[in-house]
């Protein structure tokens, strides 16, 4: 992604982790970022519903946002009222009446690659003003 695409996709700050378990992968997992609204958690959800063991969504702070099975099944999801935004773009992908839709996603290396250049900056702009 672009650093202009990774800006945005921080925007509305509510961007999370979502950590990809996969068969076969022995407890290892791939992290990815986006924002978590319920239609990119369900999109989500729905694309890696068979290819991956297990799916833990987190905000920034590692609470627990969701988490899903293999066959795209939400397991757990303590806010109740965001499981019923979910369950509404979710069941169609499941049904099969409709594809999981694209959005953007970064993975984690992405967005620490954008955090560190910008920790770098204001630290060289820190010392040309000593």
């Amino acid at each position: 992604m672009t650093t202009e695409e990774l800006y945005e996709l921080q925007k509305d700050g509510n961007l999370g982790y979502a950590c990809v378990y996969k068969k076969g992968d022995n407890g290892m997992h791939t992290d990815y970022m986006f924002p978590m609204t319920a239609e990119n958690i369900a999109n989500f959800i729905g694309k890696n519903a068979y290819t991956s063991d297990k799916i833990i969504m987190t905000d920034m702070c590692d609470r627990l946002i969701c988490e899903s099975v293999f066959g795209g099944l939400l397991m757990n999801c303590p806010d109740q009222n965001l499981c019923r935004e979910i369950i509404p773009h979710l069941a169609p992908i499941q049904m099969g009446d409709a594809e999981p839709k694209d959005f953007p996603i970064a993975t984690r290396e992405e967005m620490e690659a954008l955090w560190h250049s910008e920790e770098e900056a204001v630290m060289q702009a820190e010392f040309r003003m000593l």
